[in-house]
């Protein structure tokens, strides 16, 4: 997946703990004797390789299922998953982290087939399968991706066919809830049909899939070119791409369009995807991917606007990646909100709005941009931390509603029904 190309922008050296450079001097030559015999690979059967360990002085290291893993003791106590140390119908840990000796290590190992398992020096004896430490290793997360993705431009999108999902559907079962979700999590958009255009029955369109985050604009809002609000949505103007609420420390993480009345012309909604774009930065230009993932930026919210008074400041890079496997999951981009930069040195400045530039460019190729018609029955649910939103100018009146939904309840109702997320 294109996520794990980025493994070369943050390579951690890794050494063999227990090599003969790193050994102690002063050991005694007995001690000396049973460490060189513990380093030798040992099978779980002669005649296989399908499973084998070494024992080193700090760590265990393994390898199963093509994967060279190693776990340090520590560790290897902490999560154990016995009935003195793990709860298995509350799925919480009981055993006391910081009670574990730091400088523990196993008195015997032994691996069969499926099996690991260590014997400490007070007797305790701790299981794991070997499926589950792939599974959750460091090495076997980095090469997995928390969430599969489909990136897309405006021809991919359309050339999947992406179907809409039916209000009763949607609503009353679970198949028609899922389908939505999958789309969702894979395109970071998605639509629901012939819902009644009203406040009320978006929200409880919204409420199937999570809990509304309540904000500084409230729970449900109206939204008008009224400029009731200080913000230049609230007028007719167009609206360049940009995901909301960057001025948040969290960003909002997925945002609900309904169109209940439009009396005029223009004002279709723009839709790219931020990530379909970053990757083109990051085949391109991946000094100036790196850039943009590592230097923090203010975005800021300030209002005066009748009883309105807010201040609100977020600090984050632009592109956010999770550290172990280098997967993109969040992009800020707002050049509407963002604040005067004053946490970046001067000598790095000028390669940001450099690659703010490149990555500008690529978000702003037409053939990125999806154009979508807003119209009163069709919600629109839009992942806030991929997918930069934006519209065009409009004449007459317009009148949508919609909600912020908070990011985890979205995420654990899909995992409930069986998806990843």
């Amino acid at each position: 997946m294109w996520c794990r190309r980025l493994a070369c922008l943050f390579k951690v050296p890794c050494r063999l703990s227990g090599s003969p450079r790193h050994r102690s001097p002063r050991l005694p030559r007995d001690r000396r004797t049973v460490l060189a015999a513990a380093a030798r690979w040992h099978h779980t059967a002669p005649e296989s390789l399908k499973c084998a360990w070494q024992l080193h002085g700090d760590h265990l290291e393994l390898r199963y299922a093509n994967t060279l893993m190693r776990f340090d003791f520590v560790w290897l106590r902490d999560h154990c998953r016995s009935a003195s140390c793990y709860n298995a119908k509350t799925n919480q840990r009981s055993l006391d982290t910081a009670s574990v000796d730091l400088g523990i290590k196993p008195k015997a190992v032994r691996v069969d087939e499926t099996t690991l398992f260590l014997t400490w020096p007070d007797g305790h004896v701790t299981r794991y399968g070997l499926e589950w430490l792939v599974k959750n290793s460091y090495e076997g997360q980095k090469q997995q991706v928390m969430h599969p993705r489909i990136l897309w431009n405006a021809e991919i999108y359309r050339q999947a066919q992406v179907p809409s999902v039916d209000c009763r559907s949607f609503l009353e079962t679970d198949e028609g809830l899922k389908e939505f979700l999958q789309n969702f999590l894979l395109y970071g958009i998605a639509f629901v049909e012939n819902v009644t255009p009203t406040k009320e029955d978006t929200e409880i369109l919204a409420e199937r899939i999570s809990l509304i985050r309540e904000t500084i604009y409230g729970r449900m809002w109206y939204f008008t070119s009224d400029f009731s609000r200080g913000d230049t949505a609230y007028t007719k103007l167009a609206l360049d791409r940009h995901t909301d609420t960057t001025y948040f420390q969290e960003p909002c993480g997925i945002q609900v369009f309904h169109c209940l009345k439009h009396e005029g012309t223009g004002g279709r909604t723009l839709l790219v995807d931020g990530f379909y774009a970053a990757e083109q930065v990051l085949r391109q230009a991946p000094d100036q991917f790196e850039l943009l993932s590592k230097v923090p930026l203010k975005h800021e919210y300030v209002e005066n606007v009748g009883g309105c008074h807010n201040h609100m400041i977020g600090v984050g890079p632009v592109l956010n990646v999770y550290p172990w496997n280098n997967e993109l999951y969040l992009i800020r981009y707002n050049n509407y909100d963002r604040a005067v930069i004053n946490t970046v040195p001067y000598d790095v400045v000028h390669r940001w709005y450099a690659a703010h530039r490149t990555l500008t460019a690529e978000l702003r190729r037409p053939e990125n941009e999806l154009w979508v018609k807003l119209k009163p029955g069709k919600a629109l649910f839009v992942d806030n931390w991929r997918v930069l939103h934006g519209r065009e100018a409009f004449t007459g009146y317009r009148q949508l509603c919609g909600c912020y939904l908070t990011r985890d309840d979205v995420l654990n109702t899909a995992r409930l029904l069986g998806l990843q997320a």
